[in-house]
């Protein structure tokens, strides 16, 4: 079973400079579209075990990689490659949406 990380501003460096494509939830505990698509994104994590790496980013506790990244909206997904922002979701989507955006960074 695939478990999504909880990044903060310290450990978000480290992680989206992965060899694996990194998806990004940056969301926040009052947010209701964020706690709907949580799930999708707990699903994610389990679909790509090994593959990618699926991560949570709470914007009220991280404020300053939130602000490095312009999130003004949540939830926003941003999809990284070896460090670098390749993808952006702003608003809940369905699963199929996000998985296309990662499978694309998938080799």
């Amino acid at each position: 079973m695939g478990k999504t990380l909880v990044l903060t501003d310290s450990t978000f460096e480290q992680t989206i400079n992965s060899d694996k494509p990194v998806l990004v939830d940056f969301w926040a505990e009052w947010c209701g579209p964020c706690r709907m698509i949580g799930p999708v994104v707990e699903e994610l994590a389990t679909d790509y075990e090994g593959k990618a790496i699926v991560a949570k980013l709470n914007v009220d506790e991280n404020p300053e990689t939130t602000a490095r990244f312009g999130v003004r909206s949540i939830p926003t997904l941003l999809v990284f490659k070896n460090g670098q922002v390749v993808d952006k979701q702003v608003g809940a989507v369905p699963k199929s949406v996000l998985a296309s955006k990662l499978q694309a960074q998938v080799v």
